[in-house]
């Protein structure tokens, strides 16, 4: 699928050196505290990479005149709702590329699969993230306190997650 600025495919197997490059990029962000940890071994990589490219609803993003993944957007299908997940190499926030990205996806699968309804969950203090959402039509629901990660000392850093979806 093309979109003005982007080059969208499904992923494959042998986008495992992509995936572990945005995967270790997001894990200096300070927004990476919001999500489960992804493992950054090859192997573990590899494996996850294989799983995610079976579902057929993981994608890899990449520039219209580049190879190169700059980012990915991924369903999980749960009925006839499809959560929606995402994302993209630090170097490329900021440009549209993650709207522009979920929206075309968002559209294909209304038209392939008959998606009515996409959810998605992101910390309320990711700012960013919570702004895509709403710019991409969907409104928060709900919100419950959340921990993926732990501290140095070991405590669990809880934070509050919300729940957001589009119709």
């Amino acid at each position: 699928m093309n979109t003005t600025h982007l080059h969208i495919r499904e992923l494959t197997p042998d986008d495992w050196p992509s995936l572990k490059r945005i995967v270790i990029d997001f894990a200096q962000s300070p927004y990476h505290i919001y999500d489960h940890p992804f493992p950054h071994d090859d192997e573990s990589l590899q494996a996850l990479t294989r799983q995610f490219a079976a579902s057929h609803l993981w994608f890899a993003v990449c520039l219209s005149d580049s190879p190169e993944m700059i980012g990915y957007v991924c369903f999980h299908r749960d009925g006839d709702r499809f959560d929606l997940g995402y994302c993209f190499h630090s170097a490329y926030h900021g440009r549209g590329y993650a709207h522009e990205a979920c929206a075309a996806l968002m559209a294909e699968l209304e038209r392939t699969h008959g998606a009515i309804t996409f959810t998605a969950g992101t910390a309320l203090d990711n700012t960013p993230s919570c702004r895509l959402l709403e710019k991409l039509g969907f409104v928060l629901t709900s919100t419950e306190s959340v921990s993926f990660c732990q501290d140095d000392a070991g405590n669990d850093i809880v934070f509050t997650g919300g729940s957001f979806i589009r119709r």
